[in-house]
C-alpha cells in the first residue's frame, strides 16, 4: 500500500518527475546524446537544403533541374509543358559546333522502334524504346555520362516524352538521399521528333531516309513489339504491386 502511494505521489509531483527524467536521461551514455545530436542537425540541414533547391528550381526556369548552371541549349514553348523542348535547328546548331564554348558532350536517344532506326536515324543517336534500356543508361559510371541527353522519337508525341519521365523518376528516386542531384540533369526533348527534323536536314541522317512507324512493310514487327511490350509493363506492374504488399509501413 505504502509503494503504490509513493508511486502516485512520484508520477503527481512536477519536480520528481523532472528528476525521474533527469535520471533517466544521464542513464544514456554520452557517445549515444551526441549522435542522436547530430543526426537531428543532418536531418534539419537536409530539409533546409532540399527547400532551397525547391524554391530555386521554382524561382528559375533557367536552372537545369540539379540547380548547377543554366541550361545550354535555347528551349521553346513545346507541347509538353512539363519538359524542356528545343528546335531542331537548335540541334542542327549543336552539330555544326554552335555551342562548343560551353564543352558540349550530348547523346541523342531515339526512341522509336528497331525497324524505324534502321529505316533512317540522326547521326550519332542510340536507339533506346524500352525502359529496361533506360535503366541501362543509369548505370553508367560518371565518367561515361554525357552532359546533356535529348529525346525523340517519331513525333516526339508519347514515346520519347514517356521514356524521358520515366529516366527522370527513377534518376530521382536513385538519388533521393542527395536531392537535388541527378545523374542526368540536363535533358531535352526535340520537338516535332525525327520527321520534323528529317524534312530539313536530310544530310544529317544516317541512312538518309524516313520509315514512319505505321509503315505497311512493317505490320508483323510492330505487333510483335507491342505485344513484348505490354507483357514486360505488366511484369513490371506485377512486381511492383508485390514490393508495395511485402514493405513494412513505419510510422
Amino acid at each position: 500500500m505504502r509503494r503504490c502511494m509513493e508511486e502516485s505521489e512520484m508520477k503527481s509531483s512536477p519536480t520528481l518527475s523532472r528528476k525521474s527524467s533527469c535520471l533517466f536521461t544521464n542513464r544514456i551514455p554520452k557517445e549515444n546524446r551526441l549522435v542522436n545530436v547530430a543526426e537531428e542537425e543532418i536531418q534539419d540541414k537536409d530539409v533546409v537544403r532540399i527547400k532551397l533547391a525547391v524554391e530555386r528550381l521554382s524561382d528559375s526556369e533557367e536552372l537545369i533541374a540539379d540547380c548547377s548552371r543554366p541550361y545550354t541549349l535555347p528551349t521553346i514553348c513545346g507541347k509538353h509543358k512539363d519538359l524542356k523542348s528545343i528546335t531542331p535547328q537548335t540541334l542542327t546548331d549543336l552539330f555544326s559546333g554552335e555551342y562548343n564554348q560551353f564543352h558540349t558532350d550530348y547523346t541523342i536517344i531515339d526512341c522509336r522502334y528497331p525497324y524505324e532506326y534502321n529505316g533512317g536515324h540522326i547521326q550519332g543517336a542510340v536507339n533506346i524504346y524500352t525502359k529496361q534500356s533506360i535503366g541501362v543508361l543509369l548505370q553508367r559510371s560518371e565518367k561515361d555520362r554525357p552532359q546533356i541527353l535529348i529525346f525523340h522519337c517519331e513525333f516526339s508525341s508519347q514515346r520519347a516524352p514517356t521514356l524521358l519521365r520515366y529516366l527522370r523518376a527513377q534518376d530521382r528516386m536513385l538519388n533521393s538521399q542527395n536531392y537535388p542531384r541527378l545523374y542526368y540533369p540536363e535533358v531535352y526533348i526535340l520537338n516535332g521528333g525525327y520527321k520534323a527534323f528529317y524534312e530539313h536536314n536530310q544530310d544529317l541522317c544516317n541512312p538518309s531516309s524516313y520509315v514512319p512507324m505505321l509503315h505497311e512493310d512493317y505490320k508483323s514487327e510492330l505487333h510483335h513489339i507491342r505485344t513484348v511490350t505490354k507483357s514486360q509493363t505488366e511484369r513490371e506492374k506485377t512486381r511492383e504491386k508485390s514490393k508495395t504488399m511485402s514493405r513494412v509501413v513505419r510510422f
